[in-house]
């Protein structure tokens, strides 16, 4: 009787040599994962190539609310006065207008309400940011281009960007 190695797949294949794993791909995975590891600690002991962002102060804070109104215009109000910043009409506020549909869907999936406050706040650092006080989010409006950020830091008024 035959063995189960004999029997055709196994029988021809023990002539076969196995393929193994390149041996250079492996070299080469070492090192870079050698020089990833000594590129950071030299990184962090010198401070050569390492961005640090540094904490500053809020120069200018104000709490605002952004709502839609009639003929899809999108209304800016001081949330401590009520009274109203700017109102942008159909076609203009693109960035307040696209930040108001994000900020929407946050609070839509957080459940929070929908009329609380926007804090809007300028950084000793020249930063601006936009942090929705129900659900904790913080934008950095800097990312979006500084014509973008200059959009809401003129909403701070004369305390931190200048009248709209």
């Amino acid at each position: 009787m035959r063995s189960a190695l004999s029997l055709g797949y196994f029988d021809s294949r023990k002539r076969r040599t196995i393929n193994r794993f390149p041996a250079g791909i492996l070299l080469a995975t070492g090192g870079l994962l050698t020089f990833a590891t000594v590129a950071v600690l030299f990184g962090q002991e010198t401070g050569i190539g390492v961005v640090r962002e540094e904490a500053s102060r809020p120069l200018a804070v104000r709490d605002i609310t952004i709502t839609r109104a009639a003929g899809d215009q999108v209304v800016v109000t001081d949330a401590t006065t009520g009274a109203v910043i700017v109102a942008y009409p159909a076609n203009e506020g693109g960035f307040v207008r696209g930040s108001l549909r994000a900020f929407e869907r946050m609070r839509d999936v957080a459940s929070a309400p929908k009329d609380a406050a926007y804090r809007l706040i300028r950084w000793e650092s020249g930063r601006v940011s936009l942090s929705d006080t129900a659900t904790g989010e913080r934008v950095y409006l800097d990312a979006f281009g500084r014509d973008n950020a200059a959009a809401f830091a003129a909403l701070l008024g004369p305390q931190g960007g200048g009248q709209p």
